[in-house]
């Protein structure tokens, strides 16, 4: 991604799957996820009066759809609806070589990562930001940031292993 951009718009389509890996990080859910990945677009493509040239614009749209998306949970808690997760047998009968049941795995073990170390982990090691632009879009010190990637690492590793699964309450 280059790091200054002219039109921000001619650059977001190419940003689309990253938009959605994180947006999968973001709602562990598929549905959610696409959905979020169009509120965020959307608002982007609104607001791109507010986007500084000279600023990354993938940090930008992360922070636009992290916003979003504490919006989109907060009306969900006022309305007291809870979110639905994909059904576990959806991949019944379905073949999978070893690198797809791996991936499936890490899944697995990033939706028991509390949101904090989901979140960090997603941006750094998935999507590859800086630990500065990450800091940025979680509007966390790098500090903060670094503890989280670092327990992150520790609670995915324990659960990877075979180790204890209830990680939720861990800072």
């Amino acid at each position: 991604m280059k790091d200054t951009v002219e039109d921000p718009r001619a650059d977001i389509a190419g940003l689309l799957p990253r938009l959605r890996r994180f947006a999968r990080v973001l709602t562990r859910n598929r549905e959610d996820a696409d959905d979020l990945v169009q509120v965020a677009v959307e608002r982007a493509l609104r607001r791109t009066d507010q986007w500084q040239p000279g600023s990354r614009l993938d940090s930008w749209i992360f922070r636009i759809m992290k916003n979003a998306w504490i919006d989109e949970v907060r009306t969900r808690a006022r309305r007291n609806r809870v979110f639905s997760h994909e059904e576990e047998g959806e991949h019944i009968d379905v073949s999978y070589n070893e690198q797809h049941i791996n991936a499936m795995a890490v899944r697995k073990a990033m939706e028991q990562l509390s949101d904090d170390h989901r979140l960090a982990i997603g941006l750094v090691l998935v999507e590859g930001l800086p630990y500065k632009e990450a800091a940025e879009v979680l509007n966390i010190p790098v500090g903060t940031l670094t503890s989280r990637l670092s327990r992150g690492r520790e609670i995915l590793q324990a659960i990877l292993s075979g180790g204890e699964t209830r990680h939720e309450g861990l800072p």
